[in-house]
């Protein structure tokens, strides 16, 4: 085996409120490209085994590869990094490597921090991985520093440097579909009920203030042809017998014409499939909509961020309250589902403007609705900004899972206690609406279920109660 890549598993507290694991999308797309390479290639997803550091550096042992690479977000890199010990000092001879979002911004730190670690993937991963491994296979770690878009150790100084940076691949179709058939796809929770993701774009043109997605992916929209879309839909319905999707895009419906084009032609191949997609509200178009619709969108995703437009500026969102308004009822008017998406404690916000947010959730009124507290990730213009002014009340990444606060918000005129408040203020306020429940009534059970376990059974165990609401956003499609 040339290649091991690793998803380490995650404690993540709102993924583990989750309940179902989802397969690796990320990993799976940097396995085609290193299958579409010619070298071979395995996936070893513990996030969804949970065997653990000690049990996976046993099992790559025996698999015994070249290189190993495993990917990390802000909130497990911890983890990952006892994956990327473990495994070395098993496989000395191994080309360790680690990448992902949060890696990307913080690639010098990560490699003087795991002495076993010899290199960095910064940014967008395909070309890179692949050209990594080639590169490691054919000249070993003498040829390191002519591998763009990576950090590295020197293997004769030791010193750490930093590569050219790779271009952002120009032709989003020359990317082979995600190489699903490298995991136990079935398998997966998710899956079971014929569930799948999928990622038709690229890049940002907006500049959010919580957002790093236009550092990782650039500022340009990029996007495949809906051809190219269309087939991988095909093949999810053919091959793994998928009936729901989603559109994890940031910007799925930023160029309308071409969203038109992927409505027209999944209609014009009579594909019978349901899909979830994400749009800014500024982006809705109610001819644009119905053209989705009857190609089978039955729940859009807004990312509303605040009730107050005071704060909205503050972030450089970008949208008005109004916007906001117009949106949902647009998609309500012509029965597509809504989900809405709300940020508390942005720098800046008062404690009023926390609850005008939840009121404005309310009055949106959509089908679902999730909150979190602003965490500054690595890479965010709201982290440097905030790190400048020390801020920040920890950078231990453990906490960085948008349930807790990392802010010293006492410093800026709130409680960081109230803050977190607020967050279960705003899960109870809108989902134990009498009106909300008649209208969900399958809501009821899990309202329920949620007590049970989050107030009651954690009582007989001894246990404190915490967090019901990742239970509630359970129910989230």
């Amino acid at each position: 085996m040339d290649v091991v890549l690793i998803n380490p598993y995650d404690e993540n507290a709102v993924k583990n409120g989750l309940g179902f694991q989802v397969p690796p999308l990320n990993l799976m797309y940097l396995a085609a490209a290193i299958e579409k390479a010619g070298m071979s290639v395995k996936i070893l997803d513990d996030d969804a085994t949970q065997m653990g550091a000690e049990r996976i550096t046993k099992l790559v042992s025996k698999i015994n590869p070249s290189v190993v690479g495993l990917t990390a977000s802000t909130s497990n890199i911890k983890k990952a990094l006892k994956y990327s010990e473990s495994i070395k000092k098993a496989l000395p001879n191994v080309l360790n490597i680690i990448g992902g979002p949060h890696t990307t911004f913080r690639p010098i730190e990560t490699l003087k921090n795991v002495k076993g670690l010899d290199a960095v993937v910064v940014g967008e991963g395909e070309a890179t991985i692949a050209d990594l491994a080639e590169t490691f296979l054919k000249h070993g770690m003498d040829k390191l520093s002519e591998v763009k878009g990576i950090s590295y150790r020197d293997c004769n100084s030791g010193k750490i440097k930093l590569t050219q940076p790779r271009p952002l691949i120009k032709d989003l179709d020359s990317i082979p579909f995600p190489a699903r058939h490298l995991v136990p796809f079935k398998k997966y929770e998710a899956t079971k009920n014929g569930q799948s993701d999928m990622i038709t774009s690229r890049g940002c043109v907006y500049s959010c203030g919580y957002c790093s997605s236009s550092m990782i992916m650039g500022k340009k929209f990029r996007s495949r042809s809906p051809e190219n879309v269309v087939d991988e839909i095909e093949e999810l319905i053919d091959k793994y017998k998928i009936k729901d999707l989603a559109f994890i895009d940031d910007t799925f419906m930023l160029n309308k014409r071409r969203a038109n084009a992927i409505a027209d032609e999944m209609k014009a191949r009579e594909l019978d499939v349901r899909y979830v997609a994400s749009s800014r509200v500024d982006m809705v178009n109610r001819d644009l909509l119905k053209n989705l619709k009857s190609s089978g969108l039955n729940t859009l995703y807004y990312g509303v961020e605040s009730g107050s437009q005071r704060v909205l500026n503050l972030m450089k969102k970008g949208i008005t309250l109004k916007q906001a308004e117009d949106a949902v009822k647009a998609a309500k008017d012509i029965s597509i589902g809504v989900l809405t998406s709300f940020i508390l404690g942005f720098p800046g916000e008062t404690a009023d403007e926390i609850d005008q947010t939840i009121d404005f959730s309310i009055k949106l009124d959509a089908d679902y609705s999730q909150f979190s507290i602003l965490t500054p990730f690595p890479g965010t213009p709201i982290y440097y900004e905030l790190k400048k002014k020390k801020l920040l009340s920890t950078e231990d990444w453990d906490k960085y899972t948008v349930l807790k606060s990392v802010i010293k918000y006492e410093n800026i005129g709130l409680d960081r206690k109230l803050v977190e408040k607020k967050l279960t203020e705003a899960y109870l306020k809108f989902y134990t609406r009498p009106r909300y429940l008649w209208k969900h009534k399958y809501m009821f059970k899990v309202m329920l279920e949620t007590i049970w376990r989050s107030f009651i059974k954690p009582k007989f165990e001894g246990k404190t109660g915490e967090g019901w609401y990742q239970n509630i956003e359970s129910q989230i499609p």
